[in-house]
């Protein structure tokens, strides 16, 4: 049963309303930063963790009480919808594989199937972690764009971090590549609604890859699934986040049509980004992860430059620019929250 956390600090930035200081919470907060993860991950495969509700809702929940911060993300992987789709997937020590990338197959199309059962486990953690969380604390959901999807899908791992198998199939095979992404839309947008049935409270889409095509093209290609992906979530009542990493200046031609709340990436000042974004969305970020690995006072003063913006902005939410890196200091992670948490944003 979904709980109605009241007073949760970041629902309430995300309604718009005046807070003390800006809610905080990391991407990656449920990973390897954490001691307490690395100690339930010497029991149990990614796999194993990701498909067990108490386990994955015990992950799930570590940040809460590890790090302070405002929600909690959903413990989980962008490649589940692929998974759902039909292609073989498996999360080896050195990452996620699939059996046989789109790019590589004679006809990509063939194959392909929709089996939403394979996500009722999903489900079953959200059910877990709304009966075991603080009553305060909301709950994030999410999953991939179709972009950043999608070039998993063509490419598979193990190759250059910049996709050029998947770059060059979506060249040279438009059509097809349209196909593609209306069939991983429709099967995202799937899952969307079994997050929103199961209790999640927030959304946020992940396009960890949106930069690696021209702004002209994705906003032909991968907008238009972005803002139907939107309207699901909102006609359901949530707020909307949206994480398009990489795309510069093209935060300019996004429209609340797009996103309620926009997740700014480290390459873009936050005071740039907001002159440039539409007045009505908010934002989230954009601390540096890397920033991390420095001392804390070191870490601190970078710090203080966030001080007026979050005096200035009501409507942002503390965040980083990507997620936490591996490697990462505990003691500094922390540092980061409580920070965030204890500073003067000088807010009447």
């Amino acid at each position: 049963m979904q709980t109605n956390p009241t007073e949760s600090i970041l629902l309430r930035t995300l309604k718009g309303e005046s807070t003390e200081r800006p809610p905080v919470w990391f991407m990656r907060q449920a990973g390897r930063v954490l001691p307490s993860y690395l100690e339930i991950k010497k029991q149990y495969t990614f796999w194993q963790m990701m498909q067990n509700p108490e386990v994955a809702a015990q992950v799930t929940l570590l940040p809460v009480e590890d790090l302070g911060v405002d929600a909690a993300i959903l413990f989980s992987d962008i490649l589940v919808v692929p998974y759902a789709m039909g292609m073989g997937l498996d999360f080896t020590d050195a990452g996620p594989t699939f059996d046989e990338p789109l790019a590589f197959r004679e006809n990509p199309i063939n194959g392909l199937f929709d089996d939403p059962t394979k996500l009722d486990y999903i489900y079953a953690v959200i059910d877990e972690i709304n009966r075991t969380k603080p009553a305060h604390i909301p709950l994030i959901g999410f999953c991939g764009a179709p972009l950043t999807v999608l070039l998993f899908m063509l490419q598979g791992l193990g190759r250059k971090g910049d996709f050029p198998d998947a770059i060059r199939f979506i060249y040279e095979n438009r059509e097809t590549t349209k196909q593609l992404i209306d069939a991983l839309t429709d099967m995202s947008i799937e899952y969307i609604k079994g997050q929103i049935k199961h209790g999640i409270d927030v959304f946020q889409l992940f396009d960890t890859h949106a930069g690696l095509l021209p702004f002209d093209v994705y906003n032909e290609l991968f907008l238009p699934p972005v803002r139907k992906i939107a309207q699901v979530v909102r006609d359901a009542g949530l707020p909307f986040i949206f994480f398009p990493k990489g795309i510069g200046t093209g935060i300019a031609k996004l429209t609340p049509e797009e996103a309620d709340f926009l997740s700014v990436d480290w390459q873009t000042s936050l005071t740039n980004a907001r002159k440039l974004v539409h007045p009505e969305i908010g934002l989230q970020g954009n601390v540096d992860p890397r920033l991390l690995f420095a001392p804390q006072e070191e870490i601190e003063k970078e710090l203080k430059k966030y001080l007026r913006f979050g005096a200035e902005n009501q409507n942002w939410i503390f965040n980083l620019g990507h997620g936490f890196m591996p490697g990462i200091p505990f003691e500094n992670a922390r540092f980061l929250a409580d920070w965030a948490k204890n500073a003067d944003w000088k807010r009447s």
